[in-house]
């Protein structure tokens, strides 16, 4: 349809290569959406009459409700065939001035801007769910003595809790991103045409307006050709499905037999086909693969967009799968993960059994020493890494089974002021329990740190979700006065 010098049809195969009709589908609504928008503009401003309006706005409503019946195989993109049903149900008088002051290169970037739009809404409400769950069971375990792992060997005594609201706390600076990024990609750039505006007589802020955009992109140039706001959006997925790639790795190495700190719901589980006892987490092993996948989809795009002169090249076509795939990937990937640590079980009495019998309370005699006898701590650190290469050496006792004798030993080698019954009592009374009453630092496991972040982060999620309802019910009114427009128009 949009052949006007060209006179040859298109090849089969030149038309299978340029269309991007397997994407356009998702973004169909929007394009129906914003011709509805576009038209009545049209109408406002006197380019169309009253009757040519009635017929465009009646077969974008006949498409709304029956998209099936929009013919695709002749087209390269949804664009061109919606206007073509347009233009068949209203006849070319009507239906052939709805792209008066309008080119595929901002209708595009419109529609692909109002689905992201909306993607971000609901990510970030998927999101805000996941968070809240993290918050949940921290509440629940807040006093389960856990190891905490650096180089993936025992470190320091913290909590489940503490894992949880680590991880909590990720995620609300990847919705931190996200919510900001929604501004930038709230931006109408309708009205910018081709490339350079148009000199037919038209109003962008009042589309921007009927379609819940907060402002219009000022320069045509801009409009058409950027998509930095795009890979502002797929960078910030790319980070945020990395994190969550991150707690998969952890709830996959607890949930072994050896770890055996919980075990996943069965319904977030799979099996073997050959070996009847496993349970593999299948769908946490998926999760941490999408992270890579939708990493792979922002270098395709910043490949794509790498270097293009200014205004629209057709290459930009291809930005939409790996962006659109992203959004899609990222927010099922949520969903699992909100079921996973919402159903998770936790084995509260083997991480406390296992966290007693570590020698990751070694930092925290270090320290009682340093406290209680004025020593320096890198002295505290060679006694106390000496007692530990004894406890070691009998076949991995616990500290408090060591004798007296080795402690004398051990203070004799490095001559300091210290008794050796003195010595034992610090490390016969240091528990994790103790451990963690001992924390006094702003940010760690101790039970009252533990709730001054679950307070927070409560309330950090109540104001993100009251911004991202705000924000959904802004567009869905936007929508909803057009189409109260729609109806008007076609009533009167």
């Amino acid at each position: 349809m949009y052949r006007s010098r060209p006179t040859d049809k298109l090849k089969d195969d030149v038309l299978r290569f340029l269309s991007s009709m397997g994407e356009d589908h998702s973004i169909l609504y929007y394009d129906i959406v914003g011709s509805e928008a576009h038209s009545i503009m049209l109408h406002e401003m006197g380019h169309i009459t009253d009757g040519e309006l009635k017929k465009i706005l009646s077969a974008l409503e006949e498409a709304k409700k029956n998209p099936a019946s929009i013919w695709t195989e002749e087209y390269e993109d949804i664009h061109e065939a919606l206007e073509a049903f347009v233009i068949k149900h209203s006849g070319m008088e009507a239906g052939g001035k709805m792209h008066i002051a309008r080119s595929r290169n901002d209708q595009v970037v419109l529609d692909v801007r109002m689905k992201i739009r909306d993607d971000i809404n609901e990510i970030c409400a998927a999101l805000a769910s996941l968070v809240q769950g993290l918050v949940q069971r921290a509440k629940e375990n807040k006093q389960v003595p856990m190891l905490m792992y650096t180089h993936l060997q025992q470190a320091q005594i913290g909590t489940f809790s503490h894992f949880l609201l680590s991880y909590a706390y990720g995620l609300m600076r990847d919705m931190e991103r996200l919510y900001l990024t929604y501004h930038r990609i709230n931006q109408s750039p309708l009205g910018a045409c081709a490339i350079g505006g148009s000199s037919i007589t038209i109003d962008r802020k009042r589309t921007a307006m009927l379609l819940g955009f907060d402002s219009i992109i000022k320069n045509s140039i801009d409009a058409t050709s950027s998509r930095d706001a795009f890979l502002e959006y797929a960078s910030t997925l790319a980070i945020l499905t990395s994190t969550l790639g991150r707690i998969t790795e952890d709830f996959i190495i607890w949930s072994t037999t050896e770890f055996g700190y919980i075990e996943l719901a069965e319904r977030y589980t799979s099996t073997s086909s050959a070996m009847p006892q496993k349970k593999n987490p299948d769908p946490l092993e998926l999760t941490r693969a999408k992270a890579a996948v939708v990493t792979g989809n922002l270098v395709s795009i910043l490949g794509i967009v790498k270097a293009l002169p200014s205004g629209y090249s057709r290459d930009l076509q291809d930005i939409k799968p790996p962006l659109l795939g992203a959004s899609a990937i990222t927010l099922d990937t949520i969903k699992i993960m909100d079921g996973v640590v919402r159903s998770l079980q936790i084995d509260n009495e083997r991480i406390r059994q296992v966290a007693s019998t570590s020698y990751a309370i070694a930092i925290d005699i270090a320290e009682h020493l340093v406290l209680q006898n004025k020593i320096p701590f890198r002295t505290a650190h060679k006694i106390v890494g000496a007692l530990v290469g004894k406890a070691a050496s009998k076949g991995n006792i616990p500290l408090a089974k060591l004798e007296f004798a080795d402690a004398a030993s051990v203070i004799n080698a490095h001559k300091v002021d210290i008794k050796a019954d003195q010595l034992m009592k610090i490390i016969n009374g240091m528990t994790p329990e103790k451990s963690l009453e001992a924390r006094k630092s702003s940010g760690s496991p101790n039970l009252l740190e533990q709730e001054e972040m679950i307070k927070s982060l409560s309330q950090g999620i109540a104001n993100y979700s009251t911004g991202i309802q705000k924000r959904t019910k802004m567009v869905e009114g936007s929508f909803d006065n057009l189409e109260r427009t729609v109806k008007n128009y076609l009533q009167s």
